[in-house]
């Protein structure tokens, strides 16, 4: 059976394909038939119906008219089209066809030195009979095939060169191979991972954008929590709307708007997009919890692990601190991001910093399940929920490897990409592996800057050592920068994105709030996630619905 490109090809009657079928079965397997090729040169576009190419016999371009035609008395061809009958030129179109690729290959640098091989080409009447005898002064009878024909066709298409042609050498497999190489075109675009990601982020962008429309519908609200699962576009809405509140977009009047996160990293996420433009219409402050300590002159001196401190001590301090801020240094909003992360006591100085404790702006924005650390916390004063169900920024794919993990069913909206890859490995195994992940990445077309290796358990090797050399502050700069793999850790990374990220399962998952863990580190990709992990681990941590989903595209182990 002969190698069929494309391999089901789409034709326009039913006796092209009938034709094409028979070919197939009847052609040995060293031969390649080509469907509905088109070529353009200087003179005019051309079609070949089909195009054989047989090692050891040569090339043959073939032209196909399914439905009955006849001769006219002047030796015309004709055909009944509809209610016309029309005059055609089969011969004259085979012809054409095969001089348009013999001269398009032999011009090819490719083709170099190599000398002319054989070249024919052959009508097929398949829905008309022919004598034995048949002949005109530009088609000899070996040269066209009708429907009594097709049973043999392949025979007569071998021999329309290995006989019938003697002016050239008859092609090698070399020769053909080479010939399918110069037909599919010269120094073409090839797939670019990067680039199909840009124009998914676009589309992810424009929906995104769409969904700020919910900030004029709730424009009369001052405290609200929006509640949106991964991928729902929380951080956009709350940076769109602290712009618009800091430039008196909703009321008219410009406010003095505060935005406030937990992680250092989506602080400076945060910054990048308001910290620009006119001082008058950005926000006044944006950062940390402790950066907006430090700003009201609180000195913070319990380290990470001193929960004593984090929990009870600061927001003390805070609390205390605000009590004594004038109205300049008070704010008319907050604006939380990951609110989740926020303990009880950590809502008290941000309300009492309010300009009006009854009416200054509260807005929440959280996922529930997004909540890594062991706080359970939420603001004294009511507020209005909205709900985001849609996901704009992960790919189909990856949305649903995480969909059992998702607060609320999500809507679907960031498009169709690769399939999420699960690579089978012991715990022991996994950072080896997951930097394998990385370098097959890079292989394949994704630039460094689109790649994150994030891990569940201790940190990658190369996040320490980044860490300890330039800092928290230079270390998050660098990841902006994207121009090298970003190594990370899921609880630094929640509200961040790559469009590349190798998941890397480094623990056993028996520590508090893995599911959490898990959750935020399949969501964190928006076109490519490999997972990087013991099975067992994924299914004690994320349950069997989420190791089946990884399981459905396995393609490494």
């Amino acid at each position: 059976m002969a190698t069929c490109v494309p391999e089901q090809p789409a034709f326009t009657t039913t006796s092209e394909k009938e034709v094409w079928q028979k070919l197939r079965r009847q052609l040995g397997p060293d031969c390649v038939l080509l469907a509905n090729y088109r070529l353009s040169d200087q003179h005019k576009d051309h079609e070949a119906d089909l195009v054989v190419l047989m090692p050891d016999s040569g090339i043959v371009v073939i032209e196909v008219k399914g439905s009955h035609v006849w001769t006219d008395a002047d030796g015309g061809w004709m055909i009944q089209r509809n209610d016309r009958e029309e005059r055609i030129h089969p011969i004259d179109q085979a012809r054409d066809a095969t001089y348009a690729l013999r001269n398009y290959v032999e011009s090819d640098p490719r083709w170099g030195s190599r000398t002319r091989i054989r070249w024919s080409h052959h009508v097929v009447l398949a829905r008309t009979e022919l004598d034995a005898n048949f002949a005109t002064p530009d088609c000899p009878r070996w040269q066209v095939s009708g429907q009594g024909d097709l049973e043999n066709l392949g025979e007569r298409i071998w021999d329309t060169t290995s006989l019938h042609r003697t002016d050239a050498r008859p092609p090698t497999r070399d020769d053909v191979e080479l010939i399918q190489e110069i037909l599919r075109g010269r120094h073409l675009p090839t797939r670019d991972e990067s680039a199909l990601a840009e124009d998914r982020a676009e589309l992810a962008d424009r929906l995104t954008m769409e969904q700020t429309n919910l900030l004029k519908v709730t424009r009369l609200l001052n405290r609200m929590e929006i509640r949106g699962a991964a991928g729902s576009g929380k951080t956009v809405l709350a940076i769109s709307q602290a712009l618009e509140l800091a430039a008196g977009r909703v009321t008219g009047k410009r406010q003095r708007v505060a935005v406030v996160c937990y992680s250092y990293g989506l602080a400076h996420h945060l910054k990048r997009h308001l910290e620009v433009g006119s001082r008058g219409k950005r926000p006044s402050f944006v950062g940390t919890f402790e950066d907006l300590a430090r700003s009201w002159g609180i000195e913070i001196a319990g380290s990470r692990d001193d929960s004593e401190f984090w929990e009870d001590t600061l927001p003390r301090l805070m609390a205390e601190r605000a009590t004594t801020l004038t109205d300049g240094q008070k704010f008319d909003a907050f604006i939380v991001d990951e609110a989740q992360d926020f303990a009880e006591d950590w809502w008290t100085p941000l309300l009492a910093a309010l300009r009006d404790e009854e009416t200054g702006g509260i807005f929440a924005y959280s996922d529930e399940r997004q909540r890594v650390f062991a706080r359970f916390g939420r603001p004294s004063v009511a507020l209005v929920p909205l709900v985001l169900d849609h996901n704009l920024r992960n790919t189909r794919q990856i949305a649903q490897s995480f969909a059992s993990l998702a607060p609320t069913s999500m809507v679907l909206r960031g498009g169709e990409g690769p399939e999420v890859e699960f690579v089978e490995v012991d715990v022991a195994d996994a950072l080896d592996a997951a930097d394998d992940q990385v370098e097959r990445l890079m292989d394949e077309g994704w630039r460094p800057g689109d790649i994150a290796l994030l891990t569940t358990g201790a940190r990658h090797p190369v996040q320490k050592e980044q860490q300890e050399a330039l800092g928290f502050a230079a270390y998050w700069e660098d990841f902006w920068s994207e121009e090298d793999v970003f190594y990370g850790h899921v609880l630094g990374f929640k509200g961040m994105e790559r469009r590349a990220v190798v998941l890397c399962l480094n623990e056993h998952g028996n520590r508090e709030r893995g599911r959490e863990r898990l959750y935020v580190g399949l969501s964190r990709a928006t076109d490519k996630l490999i997972v990087v992990g013991d099975p067992d681990v994924i299914e004690r941590v994320g349950g069997p619905d989420v190791l089946s989903r990884l399981r459905e595209g396995v393609t490494g182990a």
